[in-house]
């Protein structure tokens, strides 16, 4: 992780992508507080929204949803890694031996792009690990709320962001697969992460995809530690788990509640401040959808609208 002075008057912790499509990484090296302001003023801001990483990409043919998986290392060279950052700093001086270091995975497995190679192999990151990619199979039971939000006979995923002309309303729609191919998005619901969007129950779980970048933060406040700290405890908008800015050249950055001393999850997140509407749209589809599907739950409550998230009842 590369700690970044600036002018919060404090260090906050910038972390890039790890390596995630379409994604550049953010440089290690320690940038100026100039270079550091510039990139900020003249990049997007948008919500950091808590879930575990999805990426869109082709496989059999076809669109497919494909969860996160970082190859890591074995115990000895686990332990050769911890020993060799307790005396030295870097990271990137330690040697690694791919071949032999690193625990097998699933032949289906692909590396994020962007990563270093050295003589064809995928290099780990300052973690010792190699980010990548694992095709999420229909009914896959390790991966099974992952599958829940995808449908790979009608290629649609289960999305949720800004209605098109009501950017202050929510929007849960079936997507067409291929409108998300090389993208990234967050999987969010009732078993990610401690469901800090109060998403569904445990009886009937629930969870959606989250484009990543969808949710643009409008009225940020200066970056001074004093008015991010009262935007963020004060505001509303400011209910959120941070904020990413999105550079023009690709780059992320990234500053978390936890880099400003301040409690992630909270009571009454931003996003359940907003309504939202269902838009399945699945009249065109001719085949039945399975009945415990969300995709068929969903559908029974079509056009109906919700004071917030937290309020969406489906019809099992």
């Amino acid at each position: 992780m590369t700690v970044l002075t600036t002018n919060l008057n404090r260090s906050l912790k910038i972390r890039p992508r790890v390596l995630l499509p379409p994604f550049k990484v953010l440089a290690t090296e320690t940038i100026s507080h100039k270079a550091l302001d510039a990139d900020i003023h003249s990049a997007i801001p948008t919500e950091k929204v808590d879930g575990t990483c999805c990426y869109v990409t082709t496989y059999k043919g076809q669109p497919y949803l494909w969860a996160r998986l970082d190859r890591k290392p074995n115990k000895l060279a686990e332990k050769r890694f911890k020993n060799f950052l307790h005396s030295k700093q870097n990271s990137k001086e330690f040697f690694w031996n791919v071949e032999e270091d690193f625990k097998p995975v699933p032949e289906c497995w692909i590396p994020a792009k962007e990563i270093e190679q050295l003589n064809g192999n995928p290099m780990p990151d300052e973690n010792g690990h190699i980010p990548g990619w694992v095709p999420v199979e229909k009914n896959s039971k390790q991966y099974c709320w992952h599958s829940s939000v995808v449908n790979y006979e009608f290629e649609i995923a289960l999305v949720l962001r800004h209605h098109s002309d009501d950017p202050g309303l929510l929007e849960i729609s079936a997507v067409p697969l291929s409108d998300l191919l090389e993208q990234t998005l967050e999987l969010i619901g009732t078993n990610i992460n401690g469901n800090p969007y109060g998403l569904g129950s445990k009886k009937h779980p629930l969870h959606l995809l989250i484009p990543h970048g969808a949710f643009q933060i409008r009225n940020l406040p200066t970056l001074k530690h004093n008015d991010l700290l009262s935007w963020f405890e004060g505001c509303r908008e400011g209910k959120i788990e941070g904020i990413v800015w999105h550079c023009s050249d690709g780059c992320l950055i990234k500053v978390h509640r936890h880099h400003l001393g301040l409690c992630w999850p909270i009571p009454d997140t931003y996003m359940n401040s907003k309504p939202v509407v269902i838009n399945m749209n699945l009249n065109n589809y001719v085949y039945a959808f399975d009945a415990k599907c969300l995709f068929n739950h969903f559908s029974k409550i079509d056009n109906q609208k919700f004071g917030r998230l937290k309020d969406i009842i489906l019809n099992v």
